[in-house]
Formats: structure tokens, C-alpha cells, sequence
């Protein structure tokens, strides 16, 4: 079957860098104690590999102040903090078909318990925005825009630049989930106007699992998710008002951030840039080469448009569980089937009832891994003649 080709970045990045191992070594051997819960020597060791991390969070985002960002266990809780500590009854947002259920699930939930009303705008089969519909979906009751940068199905970047000045404009928040963009497309909070930013630090950013954060704008005030120690103002029952510590309740994970810290510092020296553009072509070479396939359908952008590190498809009368399980069993391939947490993207791309085959790319996929899946698919269901 010959070496696993790995073919879900996705949801996880893998293998991360050897750095990143290191760091959460060296972290785990020589700073393991809790940062900011002492004055001993361990603990300020903690301390400063947080603050480096922090620091290098808000270069790779251009955030003004990296006490703005707060430490997370994943992008789900940081969108749950965003979303639970910023709405309130009555108020009244926007998203798209296109989100994860770490956006639509706490939302439906406070439509439940607050009585908040949503709007989730449609997509093209590119699982693109009609920016003129969603200029007249915004009302006077609008609260919060909130959309990926990019689908999880799909493999489409929608343009939150433009998004954001509409929300700037409308008065709104504006709520980005960054899960499958943060590492590999640039992100400038200031200006692309972005209030509130979820990213992970498994996936793109080639950290370990377990970490993650949320960037929230200096004039902002979220009623925090968890209350509980943070190793200041210890006299005071109520949560702490400075940041991060306001938002980051008990003992964090000083050892996945060490390594968090080495994976950021990889993809800054690599180039956010340089890592999409390479992930672009190996996504061109995978549509291409799956074209061939009889009966495949591509999801999401056509081939030459731009799109993430994601190519998702089903094949007419296949079973998507099936033809994942067959390419890991008999050729050693790793991808993802199903749902990936998005109904409304299923339901946008006609999907709902089969799910998808995932194959996602990330900064260590080659062309040689393309190959393999490709030639996979080919055995598996034959070929048709293009041209």
C-alpha cells in the first residue's frame, strides 16, 4: 500500500512539524507549572513562552494589542464565546448556509432560550454570497455578521474584506471563523474590519490539538463563557475586567501553546502566502486528475477559481463511507466522509442525502500524494475519456 498519504488537513494538520514536538517537550520538562499562579521560577517560564505566543498570534493577525486575544481550547469554544457573550434577547443576526455547527448550533440554541432570529443567507453552487442580498438582509435589529472564511465543505473563500466594510457599514459585529483559512490566507483584522476572529491552532496553524483563541476588539465586552481562577484580582468575586485573564478561566494549556507557539512560527517563516498558493496548485492537479472519474462531481469552485486547501465529491450510485473506508483499507489513503458538520452546505450543494468525500491538502502534502489518490480512484471506478 506503501506510506499513508494524508489527506484530511481539514480537520487536523498532520504530521506537525518537529518543532512543535520539541517545544511541547521542553515546555512539559522545564516550564510545566501554571503561568500566572506563582512567582517561582517554572512559572514565569510559562508565563513568557504565553506571552511569546500571544505576541506572535497578533503579528500573524495584525492585532494591535496581543492581550486582545484569548487562548481557547478550539475554534468551537471561541466561536461559543463569541456568539454566547455578545447576543441578547431580541437581537437579530446573519450567517450563511455555508457554516459549521460550531457557528449554527449556538445560534439555535440562543433562538431557543433568548428569542434571537438569524437569517442565514444562501449560496451558490461555488458556495458564494450574493453581496447585494446580503446588504438587504441587514435591519435596524441587526446585531452580528458572522461567516467562515472559508467552507469546510466547499473549499470556498468568501470575501470577508467586502463583508466586513457591509457590516462596518450596517453597524454590526462582525464574527469570523477562521478554522480553515488561519496560516494559509492573510488576515488583517483592522482592515478587513473583523470584530471578532475563532481560529484553531490544530489545523493550519500545525499546533497540537487542544488550542486556539479568539481575537475580540479592544471597545468590546463579552459576558465570559467560564468564570473561575485566573491568578489575578483573586479578592474579587466577579471575573476579572483586564485581558486575557477576563476570558481565560482556569489553568491553560502551557504545553500545547509552547507548541502552538512553534507552529505559528513555522508558518510565519514559510509565508501564509506561499503555503496557499502551493495548496492551490495541489487542489488544481487533484480536480483535474479526479475529473476523469465517471460519474464524480466536484463540489464547490470550479477549477482555476480560487478555493482552499478542500476538494470535496461524491460519485453518482457510491456509497461516500464507503469509497473513504476503501481508500484507507486498500491503499492507505486518509480523507473524510459524510457530513463535516455542515447540513446547510450539504443542503446547498445537494448533498444532504449522501454526504461527501473530503480530501484536503495542507503544508506538507506533495504531488505524489495527489498521485496516489487520484490513481486510487481511477482503479476503483475506471476512467472516462476527456478532450
Amino acid at each position: 500500500m506503501g506510506e499513508l498519504v494524508y489527506l484530511d488537513h481539514a480537520a487536523t494538520s498532520w504530521p506537525k512539524p518537529p518543532e512543535v514536538a520539541a517545544a511541547m517537550m521542553d515546555a512539559l520538562q522545564n516550564s510545566g507549572a501554571n503561568a500566572g499562579r506563582g512567582n517561582h521560577s517554572l512559572a514565569i517560564g510559562a508565563g513568557r513562552v504565553m506571552v511569546r505566543a500571544r505576541n506572535k498570534l497578533a503579528e500573524l493577525f495584525s492585532v494591535s494589542n496581543a492581550q486582545d486575544i484569548a487562548f481557547t481550547q478550539n475554534t468551537t469554544m471561541g466561536l461559543n464565546m463569541a456568539i454566547k457573550g455578545t447576543l441578547q434577547p431580541g437581537d437579530h443576526v446573519i450567517t450563511t448556509m455555508t457554516e459549521h455547527n460550531s457557528v449554527r448550533r449556538p445560534l439555535e440554541f440562543l433562538r431557543q432560550t433568548l428569542g434571537i432570529s438569524i437569517d442565514y443567507i444562501q449560496v451558490d453552487p461555488e458556495g458564494q454570497v450574493d453581496l447585494l442580498e446580503l446588504q438587504r438582509t441587514f435591519r435596524t435589529d441587526t446585531k452580528m455578521m458572522i461567516c467562515n472564511h472559508s467552507s469546510n465543505l466547499l473549499g470556498s473563500i468568501l470575501p470577508i474584506g467586502e463583508i466586513g466594510d457591509i457590516a462596518k457599514s450596517k453597524g454590526a459585529l462582525f464574527l469570523v471563523d477562521a478554522a480553515q483559512s488561519a496560516g494559509s490566507l492573510i488576515i488583517d483584522v483592522k482592515k478587513m474590519n473583523i470584530d471578532l476572529l475563532a481560529f484553531p491552532g490544530h489545523k493550519g496553524l500545525l499546533g497540537p490539538q487542544g488550542t486556539g483563541g479568539l481575537y475580540i476588539a479592544p471597545e468590546l465586552d463579552l459576558i465570559p463563557l467560564m468564570q473561575g481562577g485566573t491568578g489575578s484580582q483573586s479578592e474579587n468575586s466577579g471575573q476579572p475586567n483586564v485581558r486575557p485573564d477576563r476570558y481565560e478561566a482556569g489553568t491553560q494549556n502551557g504545553v500545547g501553546i509552547a507548541g502552538l507557539l512553534a507552529g505559528v512560527t513555522k508558518i510565519m517563516s514559510l509565508g501564509p502566502g506561499n503555503i496557499h498558493r502551493q495548496e492551490w496548485e495541489l487542489t488544481q492537479k487533484l480536480m483535474e486528475g479526479l475529473s476523469v472519474v465517471p460519474g464524480i462531481r466536484l463540489l464547490g469552485p470550479k477549477l482555476g477559481s480560487e478555493r482552499s486547501g478542500i476538494v470535496s465529491f461524491v460519485v453518482e450510485g457510491q456509497d461516500s463511507a464507503e469509497i473513504a473506508h476503501r481508500l484507507d483499507r486498500k491503499y492507505n489513503i486518509a480523507v473524510r466522509a459524510g457530513m463535516h458538520c455542515t447540513p446547510l452546505a450539504h443542503k446547498a450543494a445537494y448533498t444532504l442525502e449522501s454526504g461527501a468525500v473530503r480530501a484536503s491538502v495542507g503544508v506538507t502534502s506533495t504531488e505524489e500524494d495527489v498521485d496516489r489518490m487520484v490513481a486510487a480512484m481511477l482503479e476503483m471506478y475506471g476512467a472516462t475519456s476527456v478532450g
